[in-house]
């Protein structure tokens, strides 16, 4: 894989936009330039899961500026990742396809637990070695996300739907703030964050760490005031909670470390802090200057040292779906030959064959009955750190359509599949194919090209002759092209 001396990192958050170049020196990275912009993409969230069009032109407006100062870098050396108004859109998809044309460069939504761990990869980086186990906090917008680690390894991860642009509009309407409405907020963080408490409570950690825009700006309101010597304090807490009620209102709220961009989310976010240190027992929470964009960064450096969490993810799967490591492996050098044989160059499109090959079959854990189907299910939905919604919906796709009837695979059978997913499929069903007898095929040659309206695979003279099952498997597969109106030539 090529190597990059300069990556970017494009954070996608539900309150703020924030962009990071880095210099890439060895297994370091030094900030070349950053770029933050207050968009509150969640306040245009509406109850109906409609992401208003208000709320879009300030998000496109500002992809664009960070468009210009990306303009020139190599698509591989950049990384954007959308957050939890994303995951939770119904009019994502449709906001996608504006925003990567306004940016230029492809967005990733990821899960929750994704998002977790590319915030404490950020974090771990900036903080000084220790044996200590740490809890690392980060509200965002629209979630709050908890990770448990030591080091650079988290061992638990979970994201809330807990957001200071949410609670700010849920419980502090037009920034009124009341003993009522506050005591509410902490109350319900408190219960959504006690599902988590056996995992995520004081025994569990010996020092806390908060991340991202309301941990600082709590820590600088309450240092700068004078309420903590260090970091976020319960006492600091109960004192801003005494300012908030005295104010009354967000927009009378005079605090040093209190920035005007901050102020309309800041009794949500304070709301959901003081919940937290309640339920989690936290008595002091220092803050890290650094979050999920340097995660991103570090997680995409690791891409180009072979140090890639997705190959780790694959072998983790393997091994917990006791996948046959001998047909895994067959069937992923035989697609990954006839891709090269197509006469493609896409690294990323070899990748994901590789990897769909290696992880075709765990569904056989579940019931040899449908297989298929269970490997497709599993692969959309399972926590797959390092793996972008896109690219699980990818290869949950070809999972599902590797053997059978394309006809009963909706998204193939509706056209709604491009032509570079069309060829994956095609590749992967005739690897599968090939290696049906669990033995190498001992292909001497072999041909293959792809078009958008026709396939063709030629194979060594007299080899089909010899297996007359594969004949009949290969016979069937042009039938199922076919059905599609596209044609599959043997030749």
């Amino acid at each position: 894989m090529k190597s990059y001396d300069t990556l970017a990192a494009v954070d996608l958050g539900s309150n703020s936009f924030r962009l990071e170049v880095a210099r890439v020196a060895g297994d370091q990275l030094y900030p070349l330039d950053s770029l933050k912009e207050t968009v509150r993409l969640a306040a245009g969230l509406q109850d109906d899961k409609i992401l208003d069009g208000a709320a879009r032109e300030r998000a496109l407006a500002c992809l664009r500026r960070f468009g210009e100062r990306l303009r020139g870098l190599p698509a591989e050396a950049v990384r954007c990742v959308g957050t939890s108004t994303l995951r939770v859109a119904r009019n994502a998809d449709a906001f996608l396809a504006e925003a990567e044309a306004a940016l230029g460069h492809p967005i990733e939504i990821v899960a929750g637990r994704e998002e977790a761990r590319l915030i404490y990869l950020g974090v771990a980086h900036s903080l000084p070695a220790s044996p200590d186990r740490r809890l690392v906090v980060d509200i965002g917008g629209g979630s709050t996300e908890f990770i448990v680690g030591h080091g650079l390894k988290p061992h638990e991860r979970e994201s809330l739907h807990l957001g200071c642009v949410h609670f700010s509009r849920r419980f502090f309407e037009q920034g009124a703030v009341s003993r009522a409405a506050l005591k509410a907020a902490e109350l319900s963080a408190r219960a959504e964050v006690e599902r988590i408490a056996h995992a995520f409570g004081r025994g569990n950690w010996q020092q806390a760490v908060g991340s991202s825009g309301t941990a600082r700006a709590l820590r600088d309101i309450l240092e700068q005031s004078g309420w903590s010597a260090g970091g976020i304090t319960r006492d600091g807490l109960d004192r801003l909670r005494d300012a908030l009620l005295a104010a009354g209102d967000v927009e009378r709220l005079e605090l040093p470390g209190l920035s005007r961009d901050r102020r309309p989310v800041i009794a949500g976010g304070f709301a959901i802090m003081a919940g937290l240190f309640a339920e989690l027992g936290i008595e002091q929470m220092d803050v890290a200057e650094t979050a999920m964009r340097e995660g991103i960064l570090y997680d995409l450096l690791g891409r180009f040292h072979a140090d890639d969490m997705r190959e780790a993810t694959v072998a983790e799967f393997a091994r917990r779906y006791h996948v046959d490591a001998g047909q895994a492996e067959r069937v992923g050098r035989t697609v990954l030959r006839l891709f090269a044989a197509t006469g493609r160059e896409d690294d990323n499109d070899a990748r994901v064959l590789g990897w769909a090959a290696r992880l075709h079959e765990i569904g056989l854990s579940v019931s040899h009955s449908g297989y298929h189907r269970h490997s497709a299910y599993i692969l959309e939905n399972a926590d797959m750190p390092g793996f972008s919604r896109t690219e699980q919906a990818r290869l949950a796709l070809l999972a599902r359509a590797q053997r059978g009837a394309l006809t009963k695979v909706a998204a193939v059978a509706a056209g709604a599949v491009d032509e570079r997913d069309r060829r994956a499929i095609w590749l992967l069903r005739q690897a599968v194919i090939l290696c049906r007898s669990r033995a190498d095929p001992r292909l001497a040659e072999v041909s293959a090209e792809s078009t958008s309206k026709r396939f063709c695979l030629t194979l060594p003279p007299g080899w089909l002759e010899q297996r007359p099952l594969t004949q009949r498997a290969l016979d069937d597969e042009i039938q199922h092209w076919q059905a599609l109106g596209l044609k599959y030539v043997l030749g």
